[in-house]
């Protein structure tokens, strides 16, 4: 991990009260951790010291990560172990899918390390889970979160969107000119492209995109982040506080207050996304489910909409 501490002992500033979460102990997060565990299923909620778990978990909600729980990359901002990851569990695609079913979601969100070791960055994974899932659990939406699938995207998305999930989300994180210390495996534009082309090879399959306040970027560069997404037509941007996992990870530079977050809302919304989710709790997967049927209900009133239009 890149030691980005630019405070004397790691010092951590005090979070404000809007960011404060109780620790989780329902019944109902621990009847989710244990299915976790007997799946042998790593969830992202766990591996990045979610905000959010204990309410999440309490509703049977978990962001389920792929592919193992070690990392080939060392973004600045993710807790997420980084080293040589294990060999590509084959149990795995139907042990989710058996989870999902077990809880009863609805709406699942699959996520991943980067392995940039596999031939195919972990794509065929992804689809295995996806065909698990429509086989076992039929009616569940679902959404996924990839990562960028370095130099091999192309090959990797058209295999991903041909096994057609309901969301293809791929976060840029934050603004081009922060890539180079956060994001530093990863290109801006790459990851553009990557949404891009999976809007141009299924415009059915909603996009979305996230970014994290917080690290020392500019309102007009996140301004022009927005710009960025709708000229790749994605269709749902989420944005959050970015909090600091460890000492040995980039500093917060900026505690945005939640009218902050509101005022970056209202602009998103007018530059035309389905779907905006602006808090300083937001995550890519916060109240997921819930979103994705306010964003397809905001596309059929659309196509409705432009279809009266047609006939007049």
């Amino acid at each position: 991990m890149n030691d980005l501490s630019s405070d004397p002992a790691g010092f951590r500033p005090r979070k404000p009260d809007w960011i404060r979460v109780k620790a989780p102990v329902s019944a109902g997060y621990e009847a989710t951790r244990k299915l976790m565990r007997e799946k042998g299923l790593a969830t992202v909620c766990e591996e990045a010291a979610c905000p959010n778990i204990g309410e999440c978990w309490t509703k049977k909600h978990a962001t389920v990560m792929i592919l193992g729980d070690t990392c080939t990359r060392a973004c600045a901002f993710c807790n997420v172990k980084t080293g040589m990851p294990r060999a590509v569990d084959p149990r795995e695609p139907q042990n989710l899918a058996d989870a999902c079913a077990e809880m009863g979601l609805e709406h699942i969100v699959v996520t991943s390390v980067d392995r940039d070791d596999l031939a195919d960055g972990g794509a065929g994974q992804f689809v295995k889970v996806i065909e698990a899932l429509r086989r076992t659990t039929p009616n569940t939406t679902i959404e996924i979160l990839t990562p960028d699938f370095r130099n091999k995207h192309e090959a990797a998305v058209e295999a991903i969107v041909a096994a057609r999930p309901d969301v293809y989300n791929h976060n840029l994180e934050t603004v081009p000119r922060l890539y180079p210390t956060i994001r530093p495996g990863a290109r801006y534009y790459a990851s553009l492209r990557l949404l891009e082309t999976v809007k141009r090879l299924d415009p059915s399959i909603f996009t979305k995109s996230g970014i994290m306040l917080g690290l020392g970027e500019e309102r007009l560069e996140v301004h022009q982040v927005m710009d960025d997404m709708r000229s790749a037509d994605i269709d749902f941007l989420t944005m959050g506080q970015y909090l600091r996992p460890t000492p040995k990870h980039a500093p917060v530079a900026e505690f945005v207050t939640p009218q902050a977050f509101k005022a970056y809302a209202a602009i998103a919304r007018a530059k035309g996304f389905l779907q905006v989710a602006s808090s300083p709790l937001t995550r890519s997967s916060y109240h997921a489910g819930d979103d994705f049927a306010q964003m397809r209900a905001a596309r059929e009133a659309a196509l409705a909409k432009a279809a009266r239009k047609d006939t007049v």
